[in-house]
């Protein structure tokens, strides 16, 4: 399978990172976006099933198609793999945005499924207690059909999403044997505190795009960055979920913000 896809025309002189670990081609639909606008845009799609190999597979990516430095956006897990590449290759990028981040200290990650089960009928939050119960079980091996289950459940992430007509062509089905090799790692390194000890490192400047209405909390991304990076922007978008590019009240404001970072 190809590893990257390009829109718009030459020079790309952005990136944009998927999240998941395994939601390939979840972020097309901003790449596109972008094209349109002018922007020569790389979409990386992550192939490699360790934290250190995907950063090699991104540089690899970047130095054969992007304009150096380049901008980097990342969603969710891609706004970390962002993070994480620009502290191991500071040279290579021109601007970071972290788009929807997960929170960068472990102690803010319970409030991720407590806003996530409270938008839930008591019947569902039993449910997803049992399907994290099952995915968290070493012996489980049907980890597909779990994550099944978890897609059938209410959507607890957006506040009011539109539907976008590309995503079916555009997202691959999510490989759930990546999350389940990615994941883990990450969380690791969230936990040890290597993550975001990875701030002494960033060099270029750093803007963090976040829904209100986002599980994952803005000030587990806010307050950690805003305390350790010379050169850092906050943007929170109200009535917006963890998807910014499509919520019908904050989709126009995130392009205009995204815009304007890139220049």
């Amino acid at each position: 399978m190809k590893n990257f896809r390009l829109h718009g025309n030459p020079p790309y002189t952005a990136a944009i990172i998927h999240g998941g670990p395994g939601a390939l081609g979840s972020v097309a639909a901003i790449a596109r976006r972008l094209a349109a606008m002018g922007f020569g845009v790389i979409e990386p799609l992550q192939t490699r099933d360790t934290v250190a190999g995907l950063i090699d597979e991104l540089h690899e990516t970047i130095m054969q198609n992007a304009q150096i430095p380049t901008v980097l956006i990342g969603h969710s897990w891609g706004a970390w793999l962002a993070w994480l590449y620009t502290a191991a290759h500071p040279a290579q990028v021109k601007k970071l945005i972290l788009v929807g981040s997960g929170p960068f200290e472990a102690s803010y990650t319970p409030a991720i499924e407590t806003a996530r089960k409270a938008r839930l009928s008591p019947e569902q939050a039993a449910e997803w207690d049992a399907i994290f119960a099952a995915l968290a079980n070493p012996q489980t091996t049907d980890h597909d059909s779990w994550l099944k289950r978890l897609g059938n459940l209410p959507d607890t992430d957006d506040y009011e999403p539109i539907t976008i007509e590309t995503d079916a062509e555009d997202c691959k089905q999510f490989d759930s044997a990546a999350y389940q090799n990615i994941w883990p790692e990450a969380a690791r390194l969230r936990a040890s505190g290597g993550l975001l000890a990875m701030a002494k490192k960033i060099r270029c400047p750093v803007t963090a795009i976040h829904g209100d209405y986002d599980p994952h909390p803005a000030q587990g991304v806010r307050l950690p960055l805003a305390s350790r990076l010379d050169d850092f922007r906050f943007y929170l978008l109200p009535r917006c979920g963890h998807s910014p590019w499509k919520e019908r009240f904050a989709m126009e404001e995130f392009y205009r913000i995204i815009a304007g970072e890139m220049g």
